[in-house]
């Protein structure tokens, strides 16, 4: 008998911390993830997070579409989309091909909307004694 491999829908939620949860640490996952709760660390999925309206999440986060109803902190990556809700409160830096912001939202962050992540360039050094 053969075994039915199950694909991963995209627009199901297949994790979901409840607004009573508190959580630290590396989260990953496969499918759509809801944050209603408190989160902080490190996030990191090629598909959807959500962060409800009672979510608030202080961590770098590297998906490929997040969906911000309520609050996030940190460093967002975002392969396709970031879109920000009415509710929605963002404080840090945000690099993605697509940004949303509805009327009404709270942004303080570096935006960024590219396709590619920005490249650090080394700094330069000068020798002693000499003038740049």
């Amino acid at each position: 008998m053969k075994e039915k491999r199950k694909e991963i829908d995209d627009t199901k939620i297949t994790g979901f911390y409840d607004k009573e949860t508190e959580f630290k640490g590396d989260l990953r996952f496969k499918g759509s993830f809801r944050i209603d709760g408190r989160f902080k660390g490190k996030i990191d999925s090629e598909s959807v997070l959500i962060i409800g309206d009672h979510g608030r999440v202080d961590a770098d986060v590297k998906v490929g579409y997040l969906i911000i109803s309520g609050e996030i902190k940190g460093s967002i990556q975002a392969r396709e989309k970031v879109e920000i809700h009415t509710s929605g409160r963002v404080i840090g830096t945000i690099v993605a091909p697509k940004l949303i912001v509805e009327e009404g939202a709270y942004l303080e962050a570096n935006c960024q909307t590219t396709d590619k992540a920005p490249q650090i360039l080394p700094e330069k050094k000068t020798q002693e004694g000499s003038q740049p």
